[in-house]
């Protein structure tokens, strides 16, 4: 598929509490994390209250998560989401350091990045969790 083909977006959830992570994330995975997707708009949550109410209207294509934030730690709103919310978006986790990804496993995140965050590997988990759902986006 040519990058000039019209595609319908994808919407990225973003939440921590931290301006500056979900800041590092958009830079990270910019208007689009590969070339073979489409562009990606961003909704960013700095409470989980919000990240549910998201969720629960449908239309997001990929939840990240800081791990770090506080008071809800984005581990325990994968969870939440994963056995809440009738056909979640995938979850990549961002954690705080790459020893507490078997976490990720109990939260039921599809991906973990450790911080800090490295720009190239949170775009590629990004774009491996974003690839089967533009597929599905940009049927006919």
């Amino acid at each position: 598929m040519s990058s000039d083909t019209p595609q319908a977006r994808l919407t990225v959830l973003i939440y921590s509490d931290d301006a500056n992570v979900r800041a590092a994330v958009r830079s990270a995975l910019g208007r689009r994390p590969a070339i073979d997707l489409p562009f990606v708009d961003y909704v960013e949550c700095a409470t989980e209250p919000m990240v549910i109410r998201y969720l629960d209207k449908g239309g997001i294509d990929l939840a990240v998560l800081d791990g770090e934030a506080v008071p809800s730690g984005g581990m325990g709103i994968a969870r939440r989401m994963k056995t809440e919310i009738f056909n979640a978006p995938p979850a990549l986790l961002l954690t705080g350091r790459p020893q507490d990804a078997w976490l990720a496993t109990w939260s039921q995140a599809e991906a973990v990045v450790p911080h800090p965050l490295d720009p190239v590997l949170l775009a590629q988990a990004a774009a491996a969790l974003l690839r089967p759902r533009a597929a599905v986006t940009s049927r006919p």
